[in-house]
């Protein structure tokens, strides 16, 4: 059985269905993972959204920063960019539904290997750290407590991990670093202003995967979010996030059943796609 990782989808429902044509995907006998933002700024995020959710268990996604978005503004605690497309989903019959399937959801996955967030992990988080703190958040969300913690989970403070952090900052953190994060300093101390490729990171900081000993660098992760990367492959890192709503490509990679934890022999599909947006600064 094949596990396909698939970058930004963004609301670009027909390069998902094309996309997974091309792959040959069978819900039968393979499974994908959208690795977060399948919702927001291109022309389909209900579509998008309802595809995955019938693919039942076939097909999931990880939460990313649009993701959690919509449901901020869905519960009434966030007003809508004028960027969102995510009305047909506020509006929809099944709307309930498809955002109470959306807040299940996992923030951080291992499979065959690999570590799967939206974002970044934090340099001094192992695998099992990172996914036993993703799991407080996630617990959150699949409860009564989701509409108060999402009220208070927007705010960039505070910007690094300490152990003892407790309620909403602990929370607020966790979210940041899995869905939000690009640059941070070697001792974890996040960055959220500059959207740019790895090359412009700010004095003081650096992408968070080139942080000397990060905690995670023996396992391969994959991740999305950073379009401006491009399409980045090191033996234990792969950025999929290849701006298909700019025009860009959206980027599959096909994780066989044999375990390769070497990004750099992994199979990886790339199918253009038709310039949804007008590029924007905080991709």
């Amino acid at each position: 059985m094949a596990l396909y990782l698939i970058g930004d989808v963004q609301g670009c429902d027909e390069a998902l269905q094309r996309l997974l044509a091309e792959l040959g995907f069978s819900p039968s006998r393979d499974r994908f993972i959208v690795l977060g933002d399948l919702v927001n700024r291109g022309p389909a995020s209900l579509a998008a959204l309802r595809r995955v959710m019938r693919f039942d268990g076939a097909g999931d996604t990880l939460l990313g920063n649009h993701d959690l978005h919509l449901l901020a503004v869905a519960a009434g605690v966030r007003p809508p960019h004028r960027s969102d497309t995510l009305d047909e989903i506020l509006n929809a019959p099944d709307r309930d539904a498809l955002l109470d399937w959306l807040a299940q959801r996992p923030l951080a996955l291992h499979e065959r290997g690999w570590l799967l967030v939206h974002a970044g992990v934090l340099p001094a988080w192992s695998v099992e750290q990172t996914l036993a703190l993703a799991a407080e958040v996630q617990h959150v969300l699949r409860s009564p407590q989701r509409h108060a913690w999402l009220q208070q989970m927007y705010g960039n403070d505070p910007n690094a991990w300490r152990a003892d952090l407790q309620g909403p900052a602990r929370l607020r953190v966790i979210v940041n670093a899995l869905t939000r994060l690009r640059f941070c300093t070697p001792e974890g101390v996040m960055e959220f202003a500059t959207k740019d490729s790895a090359a412009d990171d700010p004095p003081g900081y650096v992408p968070w995967f080139d942080v000397p000993q990060r905690q995670t660098a023996g396992t391969p992760v994959a991740f999305g979010h950073w379009s401006t990367l491009g399409p980045l492959r090191r033996a234990d890192l792969l950025a999929l996030d290849t701006g298909c709503i700019w025009g860009g490509q959206l980027s599959a990679a096909c994780l066989p059943d044999a375990p390769v934890t070497d990004a750099r022999r992994v199979e990886v599909i790339r199918l253009p796609c038709p310039q949804a947006r007008a590029p924007l600064r905080g991709l």
